[in-house]
């Protein structure tokens, strides 16, 4: 084993001691895994370890699955990245620019009205008091929460994270294919994949060896997230992996198995600068780039009681996968790696 893998196993122990991380942490160089850990509870009432093969929800990490989804449509010709949204789905949204491309909602540029505004509300919990998450169960639900709204700015004007774009392109998948969104990407990205152990599950219908997310509270108290999520993930987020699969998932996407070299391409592209220096956003997945080459390709995601941090370094052969039943840690582990690198 090389000094730089010892020195990460080691970095790796110290920094999840250190913030008490809770989840699993995987690190493979080329096709050997140099690291692979797991910390803490999946279940807290019950003392259930977390094991390297316990599956966990990855929030906003799978919007990629969703780009890959589409993009896979326009390589069968079904639509183009310059469609207008207006010519690909029947229903009816009073307020959007009629120029909103799927360009635009691959990108986060559309300006369209977010179901939740990252940069207005703090907190992801106040969006079910008026929409219990028990009724959220298919993309269409989210339409009551952006459908009548007013354009943020104008199609292509900046990039402003957006998951409610990503619920229309997971609309605009079952509109073409007429397939529920979880089972298009159960067939065409899953099981091509061979991730057995991944799928969007409903929140009280979990698998077993899947991780219950946890909100700590200040005074010590905790509680599982059960009431903090839309009970079935979807084209935004909402996914469960293990490490597994994701691994799987990442070779297969860079060796042209998932979409042609030509669509593999467009997706890793980077398309838009997202106003941090360095770091820009493809089609579904953030791109950081270092003295002009790409230092690595990323997804991530955050919500109540899930966190997930998971990258591939081309230039170091390396790609991670780090999941949290938490709201935090991912992200801390991850840096911690790359000033190794």
């Amino acid at each position: 084993m090389s000094t730089l893998h010892m020195d990460l196993s080691r970095l790796i122990k110290e920094t999840s001691k250190e913030i008490d991380f809770s989840g699993v942490i995987g690190v493979k160089v080329g096709d050997d895994l140099i690291h692979s850990s797991a910390h803490g509870y999946s279940n807290r009432s019950d003392e259930i370890m977390n094991t390297t093969e316990t599956r966990f929800g990855i929030a906003s990490g799978c919007k990629l699955f969703t780009a890959i989804a589409i993009c896979q449509l326009i390589q069968k010709g079904k639509l183009s990245v310059e469609s207008k949204l207006q010519d690909c789905l029947p229903m009816v949204f009073p307020n959007f620019h009629q120029n909103v491309t799927i360009h635009h909602l691959l990108t986060h540029t559309s300006g369209i009205p977010d179901y939740f505004d990252e940069e207005v509300m703090e907190d992801f919990e106040e969006l079910w008091q008026k929409n219990p998450m028990y009724h959220i169960k298919r993309l269409k639900d989210f339409l009551p929460m952006f459908q009548d709204g007013v354009m943020m700015f104008q199609p292509g004007g900046r990039f402003h994270y957006n998951n409610a774009g990503y619920i229309v392109l997971g609309l605009i998948v079952e509109e073409l294919t007429g397939l529920e969104f979880s089972e298009y990407i159960n067939k065409n990205i899953f099981l091509p994949c061979e991730m057995k152990n991944s799928g969007y599950f409903s929140m009280d219908q979990l698998p077993k060896n899947t991780a219950l997310g946890y909100i700590d509270e200040e005074n010590g108290a905790w509680r599982t997230n059960v009431y903090s999520l839309p009970i079935k993930g979807g084209a935004d987020g909402g996914a469960y992996i293990s490490t597994t699969d994701m691994f799987r998932f990442w070779e297969e996407l860079f060796s042209n198995q998932l979409l042609n070299q030509e669509y593999t391409n467009l997706l890793l592209e980077p398309h838009i600068s997202t106003g941090d220096e360095g770091e820009y956003y493809g089609y579904g997945i953030w791109i950081g780039k270092k003295n002009d080459g790409i230092f690595k390709f990323y997804i991530m995601g955050y919500d109540p009681g899930v966190s997930f941090h998971s990258a591939v370094y081309p230039a170091n052969r390396m790609k991670t996968v780090i999941v949290s039943n938490e709201s935090m840690g991912p992200y801390d582990i991850a840096r911690a790696i790359e000033k190794e690198l």
